[in-house]
């Protein structure tokens, strides 16, 4: 058995705040690489909403919980790894002495942090919206498009790009463009939908209806029902976790909102802090976070070898 983290007197190697799909696959690389490393997590993956994770290697059609679960199960076999089971609440410090605090009082300390914290959708204030999301509500149709295959599909607009994704969608099902009071498309855009076969419907949505998290009608406002198997919409996010900006990390626009910059290695503006999965790129799913993950670990590791030698 591990031992607590409290009990470990000298400071780890690094911290891995988030214990997702990017935290474990950092984590497996230092662990790998014969260093001591603690994995943060509060249980709340992005993706816990969903019944089923579709397009990742060998395990597509996976419940997201079980894949964490799996791999949690084998990165415990390394008696270098410490699980905590928190929520990180600051991390200060600099490369090879930072602190970082736990909600429940304790401090670790790291020579590393890895930011696996992720991000959180903003979804839009509609009835019987939230309670579907993951499931019939969607994002990604790469994700979750196969399964609703030749069925009627919609999408909501709340960004610009949302009749790019309507002209997408096509490919899955039968595609309504649902403006719910935004501004119809300029005539080129139109054009495109019309060729892709879009039906725009400009009226606002007064309820999502259907079976538990199932989705079966789109309920406008004027009363009329539009059968529905899915409705896909594009989220603004946010930052799940404020460390990064606490730490100091420069971000940038993403498609959906701020992400952290990184460089090709994931280490952040800010030395001895690097940053992995959707927290820190534009386009997401779970292959590359888990990318994104053995990338940031590989780095850390190279970075703790070399830190002494570069010194010299």
């Amino acid at each position: 058995m591990q031992p607590d983290v409290q009990m470990f007197a000298k400071p780890f190697d690094a911290v891995v705040i988030g214990g997702s799909y990017a935290g474990l696959s950092a984590a497996m690389q230092l662990a790998r690489g014969r260093r001591n490393v603690a994995v943060i997590d509060a249980g709340k993956p992005r993706n816990r909403f969903a019944t089923a994770s579709h397009g990742f290697f060998g395990q597509d059609g996976a419940e997201p919980a079980r894949m964490i679960a799996a791999a949690r199960e084998k990165l415990a076999a390394y008696p270098n790894v410490y699980f905590v089971a928190d929520e990180a609440s600051d991390a200060r410090g600099h490369e090879g002495a930072f602190t970082v605090t736990l909600v429940s009082g304790p401090m670790l300390e790291a020579s590393r942090l890895v930011l696996a914290t992720g991000i959180t959708d903003i979804l839009p204030d509609m009835p019987g919206l939230a309670d579907r999301w993951g499931v019939s509500v969607l994002h990604c149709p790469y994700c979750h498009g196969y399964e609703f295959g030749g069925a009627p599909l919609g999408v909501l607009a709340t960004t610009p790009h949302c009749a790019e994704k309507a002209l997408m969608i096509t490919e899955w099902g039968p595609t309504t463009l649902f403006l719910n009071g935004q501004p119809m498309p300029d005539a080129g855009v139109l054009a495109k939908l019309a060729r892709r076969g879009v039906t725009i419907e400009p009226s606002r949505i007064a309820v999502l209806d259907g079976e538990e998290r199932t989705l079966q009608a789109v309920v406008l406002a004027d009363g009329r029902r539009i059968a529905m198997a899915a409705l896909y919409l594009t989220p603004r996010t946010v930052m799940a976790s404020p460390l990064a900006e606490r730490l100091g990390c420069s971000f940038e626009d993403g498609f959906f909102g701020p992400i952290i910059v990184t460089d090709g290695k994931k280490a952040t503006s800010v030395p001895g802090v690097f940053a992995a999965g959707d927290a820190a790129r534009g386009m997401h799913n779970a292959t590359w976070a888990s990318a994104d993950g053995v990338t940031a670990g590989a780095a850390v590791h190279h970075s703790l070898i070399f830190e002494g030698l570069d010194a010299a």
